[in-house]
């Protein structure tokens, strides 16, 4: 798309630089508009976990130009292998397999995927590192903004790119509670040395109502340690990283084969994190010239897998509307939502089922969990029982048919 010089409401802030948010101004800027990105941390978030981008999020990555650095940066995983509590191997499954990955997808470390929009948007956009919004006013002509640290300023737009906890969202339509969905279940996941000399490889360990494994990609100094586990809410501060570590460990308490050395380990974790399995369900995503993108808006989980992709698919859309209508926001807005409710939909339905299908709950599934494991290599019809284990995935990430915003 050729840069219009008749577009309005060109100069808009996003809180969050993760990936929905820079993600977003690279489209933005693309298209003419002025992009400013303000980030709480003070610097780029490195490491973090690995995340798969499927279906046509990958288009969006090859419209963008990122495919080929997100094909050099692939975890390039080749599978995994189930142990018992006596820490012994059940079985190993191909990594496309584990992870409901077919034909183009990939998968890439969070932090690595961050950098690569950084590098791209770094030059053209406007970043505020150790920064946070305190106050939003806006009326019918413009936004005014107040930073914690920054000098107060006037934007034509705001987006809240900026996490399930996320401050824009809470600035604009109020309190989180009134649309967190909590799934039943916890996920921690934190970077540990790598005690097993894994090499693209994961481990896994289920015990009732419990998950917990590591796996290394690329370097494989270091290695990402995960739990996950089942439990009624619990109350805690979310910026008091001791108490949360404290909880994990009681969580895990008893666990027997490499869970003590493992978690041992998470004293020293440079990046450690820990929330809930949650959705974010909202009935609207914007409110005047505030509109929401990504986990702020419509986090599905990431018991879903689907994150990242519906990070880099609803940039392209938000991007593609405002540019298409000139930035009539309004209009923009609501093609937004009513584009990408559906393909939401059907993520956040697979986030559900996924933390169901992730984390056996008794000793009996458990067992059946480990018997299927077990005999699934040897099955002669194991193709067609893997292409039925990954379906729902394939239909949620490829559940929207995009168009070409660039005339």
């Amino acid at each position: 798309m050729i840069k219009d010089q008749n577009l309005k409401n060109r100069h808009i802030l996003i809180s969050g630089a993760s990936l929905a948010g820079p993600a977003l101004a690279y489209w933005l800027h693309r298209y003419g508009f002025y992009p400013t990105i303000v980030e709480q941390a003070p610097t780029l978030r490195e490491g973090g976990y690995k995340v798969d981008i499927r279906g046509v999020a990958i288009d969006v990555a090859e419209w963008m130009g990122i495919l080929a650095d997100i094909r050099q940066s692939s975890t390039n995983m080749r599978g995994g292998t189930y142990m018992n509590s006596r820490n012994k191997p059940i079985a190993c499954l191909p990594a496309d397999l584990l992870n409901f990955r077919e034909g183009r997808d990939d998968e890439i470390v969070r932090g690595e995927l961050s950098h690569i929009l950084y590098e791209r948007t770094c030059n053209e956009v406007e970043y505020i590192f150790g920064d946070s919004i305190t106050s939003i006013i806006q009326d019918k002509e413009k936004v005014q903004i107040t930073f914690k640290h920054a000098a107060p300023r006037t934007f034509d737009l705001v987006v809240g790119a900026d996490g399930l906890h996320s401050n824009v969202r809470a600035l604009s339509f109020g309190d989180e509670s009134q649309f967190i969905r909590y799934l039943g279940a916890y996920v921690s996941i934190f970077t540990t040395p790598n005690f097993f000399h894994l090499d693209h490889w994961e481990l896994y360990y289920n015990t009732p109502g419990k998950v917990a494994g590591m796996y290394s990609a690329r370097d494989t100094i270091d290695a990402k340690s995960f739990f996950y586990f089942t439990s009624p809410p619990l109350h805690y501060d979310y910026h008091d990283s001791e108490q949360q570590k404290k909880l994990l460990i009681e969580q895990f308490a008893g666990d027997g084969g490499p869970i003590p050395q493992i978690l041992e380990a998470v004293w020293d974790a440079p990046d450690f994190y820990f929330d809930s399995l949650s959705q974010i369900q909202m009935d609207c995503w914007s409110t005047g010239r505030t509109v929401l993108l990504g986990d702020a808006a419509y986090c599905a989980s990431p018991a879903s897998g689907q994150g990242t992709s519906l990070a880099l698919v609803g940039a392209y859309i938000l991007a593609g509307e405002l540019a298409e209508v000139r930035g009539d926001y309004k209009m923009a807005f609501a093609r937004y939502e009513s584009t990408i409710r559906k393909y939401v939909e059907a993520n956040q339905k697979l986030g559900i089922e996924g933390v169901k299908d992730a984390i056996p709950r008794t000793q009996t599934e458990v067992w059946f969990r480990t018997q299927m494991i077990r005999l699934l290599p040897y099955l002669p019809w194991k193709d067609l029982i893997a292409r039925k284990m990954t379906r729902a995935t394939q239909q949620a990430a490829n559940a929207i048919t995009l168009k070409s915003y660039e005339r």
